[in-house]
């Protein structure tokens, strides 16, 4: 008995690194602009790397730890994940960066299955298994939501680096004990592993975003946007096809012919990339704008990282009452309303009203979240229970990912397009000036006083217009896809 529960700690342990490691860095965009000289396009990737690389291989990941064994899954991504975090706190340049938060990716994805299979091994009693089950999802929605707020207090107080020093000497001390206390497990040689077609689906995930990005620059040629979207929709109709085709496929692309199932996949989609984009363009504006510092931004946010942990029950007893339907389409119009509530605010003086819209936002995207959970895993057959927890991760990650992206870009376009810059200002700088909120203050910074306060100025103007624009966006998106999910799933509860 306290094997197990010692097996748990360990598992506890590995994965708050994981789950912060998702959110930490939204804090941490001016700090990383002002540092590393990363770009606007480089933040975000900086970013969204994590989760989109983790989207595409933790299936994969979990074939080979059926292969392997879940032991030896852990160890080998801890290790992965602790080397991964060592490259990326001391990285000298941007795409350093980037290329450690992929690899802290690959180390995560081994990670998170193991953890699962640990805990359906080791806890063979159901009512024991369903409370080790319990303190595995809170680790994970609460290390998300806190992770600004981490990364806050250390930014307060150390270098940038330090957000992803502190993984280490929590993965030697894993590393240590599991490799004691953690029984090994007997792999299956025969478990064929998918890795190629993992890969094939992040090269296209990574295309499109990527054409999404640069089709945003006007500075680079339309070809390159062109072959970069025709190249990643080409890989992603492959990856289709040899899904459909294969006997034991990744994921079992038949799921969504269910219309209930593609709906509660667009619910977790989007309610990821509500929270998620929302946070960064929160930390951005209370820092770059209202002069806020790391922590204070974390800070800030608590509304909506403690409205969101807290949801789960209250959320589930009013899908017991009210029915799917009504919490799911009732979460995503209040997150509409949420969002077009704040577009309006000015954080700096309404304060109180923008934490009250926050706590609901917290409350309704988590909601809606755990009526897509309810929506796939209703409506998936017994048989096929495995595979829907599947596209219920992938959608969580890739909704993750995809928030980073889609709210970097509005900010992105809205802020170019707005942005008045004095007339004093040469060419060349007022075009990097107006690429992005970091880039502008980094010019400010090489200029007389009173242009550098003018190009603050104008800065902050522009990224108050692109707050509200992205948010107003985004609202009436959530809106539309409210009334959708409504008609969508009306058929779940006449089954009730």
């Amino acid at each position: 008995m306290f094997r197990q529960w010692l097996a748990l700690v360990i598992i506890v342990l590995v994965y708050i690194p994981v789950a912060i490691d998702a959110t930490v860095l939204h804090v941490a965009a001016p700090t990383l602009s002002m540092t590393l000289g990363a770009s606007g396009n480089a933040l975000l990737w900086i970013m969204d790397i994590y989760s989109l690389v983790m989207a595409g291989m933790v299936l994969p990941m979990g074939a080979l730890g059926d292969r392997i064994g879940f032991k030896r899954l852990l160890l080998t991504g801890s290790m992965l994940f602790g080397l991964s975090s060592l490259a990326a706190a001391f990285a000298p340049t941007a795409g350093w960066l980037i290329a450690a938060r992929a690899s802290l990716a690959i180390g995560a994805a081994m990670i998170i299955p193991a953890t699962l299979a640990g805990i359906r091994t080791l806890f063979t009693e159901a009512r024991q298994r369903h409370i080790a089950l319990g303190v595995w999802a809170a680790v994970g929605s609460g290390g998300a939501a806190c992770g600004p707020l981490i990364g806050g207090m250390l930014l307060e107080h150390y270098y940038w680096g330090s957000i992803f020093l502190i993984n280490v000497p929590i993965v030697i001390v894993v590393v240590a004990l599991a490799a004691k206390a953690i029984p090994p497990q007997q792999g299956r040689a025969d478990q064929p592993l998918t890795l190629r077609h993992a890969l094939m689906l992040i090269a296209a995930i990574l295309l499109l975003v990527y054409g999404a990005k640069t089709a945003l620059k006007e500075s680079l040629s339309s070809w390159m946007v062109v072959g970069a979207f025709l190249t990643g929709a080409l890989l992603l109709l492959i990856f289709i096809r040899i899904q459909l085709q294969a006997s034991r496929p990744m994921i079992d692309l038949r799921l969504f012919s269910h219309r209930v199932i593609l709906s509660g996949v667009i619910m977790a989609m989007t309610a990821m990339i509500a929270l998620v984009g929302f946070e960064l363009l929160m930390a951005q504006e209370l820092q770059f704008v209202h002069g806020f510092s790391p922590f204070e931004a974390g800070v800030f946010m608590l509304p909506v990282m403690v409205a969101s942990g807290c949801s789960g029950p209250v959320a589930g007893l009013l899908v017991s009452r009210l029915g799917l339907r009504a919490v799911a389409a009732g979460g995503m119009a209040l997150s509409g309303i949420s969002f077009l509530g704040l577009s309006t605010l000015d954080f700096s003086t309404q304060q109180w009203q923008a934490w009250g819209l926050m706590a609901l936002l917290g409350f309704s995207a988590a909601s809606a979240l755990l009526a897509s959970t309810a929506a796939i895993m209703a409506a998936a057959p017994k048989e096929k229970a495995a595979a829907a927890g599947a596209i219920e991760t992938l959608s969580y990650e890739l909704g993750a990912g995809l928030g980073i992206a889609i709210f970097g870009l509005l900010l992105t376009r809205s802020f170019s397009s707005a942005i008045v810059l004095p007339k004093e200002l040469s060419a060349p700088l007022d075009q990097l000036a107006a690429s992005s909120p970091g880039e502008a203050m980094k010019v400010a910074e090489s200029l007389p006083p009173r242009l550098a306060d003018l190009v603050v100025e104008a800065a902050r103007e522009a990224f108050l217009t692109s707050h509200s624009v992205a948010l107003s966006s985004a609202g009436v998106m959530l809106l539309l896809l409210a009334a959708g999910i409504g008609v969508s799933l009306a058929q779940v509860d006449r089954q009730r």
